[in-house]
């Protein structure tokens, strides 16, 4: 039996590609052995020997490929992620339809927690809608980095009361409440697309796995997991 299908893949669709890879698995009887990691650390692994397939934000698809890291085949894309604000389940939930709404709850908040820019996609954005709102500064004590993993966990334990992250995390994170999206005019979708590695012996079977991940089927799984759907 030949071994597990190896894949690299962002932290965002996790909640997505694990049922997935099961009824990958189940329909097919491949198996694909997934790691997750933020965006910053899979980065700098792209230098180290490769799994077979990647599923990277589009930005780092494109270095990817202008390095040579991925095979010349048109990348598959894997779903558009949102971000949007955490609170604790059973909370007040705040007001964030507007950025002025937006402003007063992340002033109002005790605490609030979002990915070190340096290593997530997400924490990025949110930089720029503080500088935007103009409360960086007004926000800096109180704020938490998270470095991966669920980063509103705070919030689902009381320790943090607001959470600025990935729609995709929130909805699939047990403890949280989902409080809405950023505004338009702050907001970021993230594209993630998959494609083979350059050095793997397996393209074919990377091919058939991404084409799995087109299917009527997931893709209705996906959207229920909160993800925006892929273009045509």
């Amino acid at each position: 039996m030949p071994l597990p299908l190896r894949l690299w893949s962002g932290g965002a669709v996790k909640s997505g590609l694990i049922p997935s890879i099961e009824l990958y698995r189940q329909r097919t009887g491949a198996e694909v052995a997934v790691e997750f990691l933020p965006m910053g650390p899979l980065a700098r692994r792209l230098s180290e020997p490769l799994p077979d397939a990647l599923i990277l934000t589009r930005e780092l698809m494109d270095t990817a490929s202008r390095d040579g890291r991925v095979a010349a085949d048109p990348p598959t894309e894997i779903g558009r992620v949102a971000i949007g604000i955490a609170v604790r389940d059973g909370a007040p939930v705040p007001d964030v339809s507007t950025a002025e709404a937006l402003k007063r709850a992340l002033i109002a908040a005790r605490s609030i927690v979002y990915i070190d820019p340096e290593r997530g996609t997400s924490g990025k954005q949110v930089v720029v809608v503080l500088e935007t709102l103009g409360i960086a500064e007004a926000v800096r004590a109180k704020t938490v980095l998270g470095q991966g993993g669920s980063v509103v966990e705070p919030v689902a334990r009381g320790e943090v009361e607001l959470g600025i992250h990935q729609i995709t995390e929130i909805l699939n994170l047990p403890g949280v409440r989902f409080a809405g999206a950023l505004p338009a005019a702050l907001q970021k979708e993230t594209v993630y697309l998959g494609a083979a590695s350059a050095t793997t012996a397996r393209r074919e079977d990377v091919r058939g796995f991404l084409s799995f991940l087109r299917t009527a089927e997931i893709r209705s799984l996906f959207a229920a997991k909160g993800f925006i759907e892929p273009r045509p």
